[in-house]
């Protein structure tokens, strides 16, 4: 994704998405913190220009920024200041437009207010960032649109390259080798599911998979590694970093996915380190 710069300087990425949906319905899950909450992170949104935004990733991460443009259900503008330590503030537009055959195609546009190219790195990172969450939001609109969830998001780092990580995850998991299609259960797991594998995607650098999960807590799964991150031992190379996020679908369950948090931050604690 390439960046690109207008005369000021200012620098900015670009990402186009074709969703299911109605405008109404992909706005819901895009400009309202219910949305986010039920395909990205837990999130709180002021549905009005100048109205505070908060994305709660989980361990103590979070981002907060203001809404800047609020147009329902077709235009959402928003600018995060402390989305990286020392790093200038980062504009997000997010675009809704109507198509044919019942679909919106989605333009997310990542500005940052510098001229410097300190931050290029990062900025090119995020259509890697997003390539998760917007398979599972795609499934979202597929299958579950407009639910409300509870969800969380558990990450830990691990020694070794993501490759070598990612087997050891999903060997325990029951997943190993799985393809798009394919049912599988997990074996080995605080929590016991079955699912279908909604989306497969690994590169050089990264491997991931999304579940939409129909026995026993109906929802999504979305677990993945990749290269990079941070560990105990700084001085230890490779590392890999290791997510995995649940949406569970229904009214009143921010008490259930709290609880399931803490059990797979335990369970992801104690398969690292075997």
């Amino acid at each position: 994704m390439p960046i690109k710069k207008d005369t000021t300087g200012k620098r900015w990425v670009e990402m186009d998405l074709l969703l299911p949906g109605t405008p109404e319905q992909v706005w819901q899950a895009l400009a309202t913190g219910p949305g986010n909450t039920a395909w990205f992170v837990n999130a709180e949104i002021e549905p009005k220009p100048g109205g505070a935004l908060r994305f709660d990733f989980g361990g103590g991460v979070k981002s907060s920024g203001e809404v800047t443009a609020w147009e329902p259900p077709h235009k959402l503008g928003y600018v995060e200041r402390d989305w990286s330590q020392g790093a200038p503030p980062c504009g997000t537009e997010i675009t809704v437009d109507a198509r044919s055959g019942g679909r919106c195609l989605v333009r997310m546009v990542h500005s940052l207010f510098t001229s410097s190219e300190d931050w290029d790195d990062q900025l090119e990172g995020f259509e890697d960032g997003w390539t998760g969450y917007f398979a599972v939001l795609r499934v979202y609109l597929t299958h579950f649109a407009g639910a409300r969830a509870g969800s969380f998001m558990v990450m830990s780092y691990a020694h070794g390259d993501a490759r070598a990580v990612w087997q050891r995850i999903a060997e325990r998991l029951g997943v190993l080798g799985a393809n798009v299609g394919d049912r599988r259960s997990a074996t080995d797991a605080p929590e016991a599911w079955s699912g279908v594998v909604e989306h497969v995607y690994q590169d050089a650098r990264q491997r991931m998979m999304v579940f939409r999960v129909d026995a026993a807590a109906p929802g999504i799964a979305l677990l993945g590694a990749c290269d990079g991150g941070v560990t105990s031992n700084a001085a230890a190379a490779p590392t890999s970093t290791v997510s995995l996020a649940r949406y569970y679908y229904g009214d009143d369950l921010t008490a259930l996915a709290a609880e399931r948090d803490a059990m797979w931050r335990e369970w992801l604690t104690d398969t690292l380190k075997a």
